[in-house]
């Protein structure tokens, strides 16, 4: 007799445990018409289409805020690209870069030449001291979640 124990049955006791089965899903996902398997965690509104259209504008300006609210056009002082910056705090910056910024960055043009791939650098150290510069000129704001002085 084997003492290895059964890795399918200890997975189903362990999802039984915290709440889970095959059957039942505790967040209130129904099926979707799409067919088994296809489960939707929002409703289409299909029956009401002048709610579908103002669910998805609001949508649209949920995602155009996310992605582009606060940013500022910076360009490297060394070699003259430009990026999408938003300065998040000390340790947080969003930088959006362009395919043509990518392409004519000189650190990441390096790193193409010696053989390497740019897209394993975490920055570019040369616009790194460009937007340290923007901040320190006033050009880019530094965001903070925490509340203003007399906010709170």
């Amino acid at each position: 007799m084997s003492d290895t124990p059964d890795v399918d049955r200890l997975a189903r006791s362990m999802l039984l445990l915290h709440g889970h089965d095959d059957e039942e899903h505790e967040h209130g996902h129904t099926p979707s018409p799409g067919g088994p398997g296809s489960w939707r965690k929002a409703p289409d509104f299909a029956s009401d289409p002048e709610r579908a259209a103002a669910v998805r504008e609001a949508t649209r300006r949920d995602r155009e805020r996310y992605l582009s609210s606060g940013l500022v056009s910076i360009d490297c002082r060394f070699c003259h690209v430009a990026v999408q910056v938003k300065k998040l705090g000390p340790a947080h910056t969003s930088v959006q870069w362009n395919s043509e910024a990518t392409a004519r960055c000189a650190h990441f043009s390096e790193i193409r030449a010696s053989g390497g791939d740019p897209a394993r650098e975490r920055a570019c150290p040369r616009l790194a001291d460009s937007i340290r510069h923007a901040v320190a000129e006033g050009c880019l704001e530094e965001y903070s979640s925490a509340p203003a002085p007399g906010d709170g």
